[in-house]
């Protein structure tokens, strides 16, 4: 595997200054996002089939074991404050459960029946997605869990960082992330992990463009839990809606702290109105608008 390989070039730099083995890292992070440039049309097809099975009920699934676990279990909890993506939606099957987070438990990635009983245990079925993450692709858990949920009828997507791997050929949809060896053999917490980060939160937020979560460039389903994130409601109320900040204050305050909601409010809408005419466009806010504007 090329992520466990040994670089020449780096097989002393336990014994450079400081600075250049510094300088020699940045580079290799920089070359690991470069290696994601081949894979967009594959992340783009993955998200689009991703948020048209999720729907209304499906949930996302992240599957991983040890440094690759922990990147997905880091981009998948973003998701609720960030997308106020519902908790009851989000799944992560990690291999020594959710103490390996925080706690080594590498050896747990071998077991590939607890991956399958993982898998049946959270009745994995035809509405959700499942994302795998294994540097190596081929992780026995990962791989495991991804050909269960896919017999399951789950749609599966395999993040790995070596090509031509079981996990990318069990996926519906592989992504290769080929950042080759690191600067320090074997450390795939370097390149492979920055690579795996950046796909998965490319590919998270793409899910959530497609599910019409975000509107004009603003995250108008954000979950405001504290006084910063009201004051960011309100401004985009103002802008969306193009009235003033009294005026969003107040639909906000109508509207429970539901911005999509509020905006329809602000718009003129009463929250009866303004509910139904979301729920009647399957909760995207530019249709919404769109079907008002038209109706106007």
């Amino acid at each position: 595997m090329s992520t466990e390989a040994i670089d020449p070039r780096y097989v002393d730099i336990d014994q450079w200054p400081t600075a250049l083995a510094v300088e020699a890292m940045l580079e290799g992070q920089m070359a690991a996002i470069a290696a994601i440039g081949s894979q967009t049309m594959a992340i783009a097809q993955a998200a689009e089939a991703a948020a048209a099975r999720l729907g209304s009920q499906g949930r996302l699934v992240y599957v991983g074991a040890g440094t690759s676990g922990r990147v997905a279990v880091q981009d998948g909890v973003e998701l609720y404050p960030t997308y106020n993506w519902p908790e009851d939606r989000l799944l992560f099957l990690m291999a020594g459960g959710l103490d390996a987070l925080t706690q080594a438990a590498e050896g747990a990635e071998d077991d590939a029946g607890a991956a399958r009983a993982a898998v049946a245990a959270s009745h994995i079925g035809p509405h959700d997605v499942v994302i795998g993450v294994a540097a190596s692709g081929r992780t026995p858990f990962t791989c495991a869990a991804i050909a269960a949920a896919h017999e399951a009828g789950a749609l599966t997507v395999g993040v790995a960082n070596n090509g031509a791997t079981l996990l990318l050929e069990a996926a519906d949809h592989g992504i290769l992330a080929e950042t080759g060896t690191e600067i320090i053999a074997g450390s795939t917490r370097m390149k492979a992990g920055t690579a795996q980060k950046a796909v998965l939160n490319i590919l998270s937020t793409a899910i959530m463009l497609r599910m019409g979560l975000v509107y004009r460039g603003r995250m108008v389903n954000m979950r405001i839990s504290n006084a910063k994130l009201r004051k960011r409601g309100e401004a985009m109320i103002c802008d969306i809606a193009q009235v003033d900040q009294a005026t969003a204050a107040q639909a906000l305050d109508m509207a429970g702290q539901d911005i999509k909601l509020a905006v329809l409010i602000a718009r003129g809408l009463d929250r009866q109105a303004a509910e139904s005419q979301l729920a009647a466009h399957g909760d995207n806010l530019a249709d919404a608008i769109g079907a008002a504007q038209g109706g106007a």
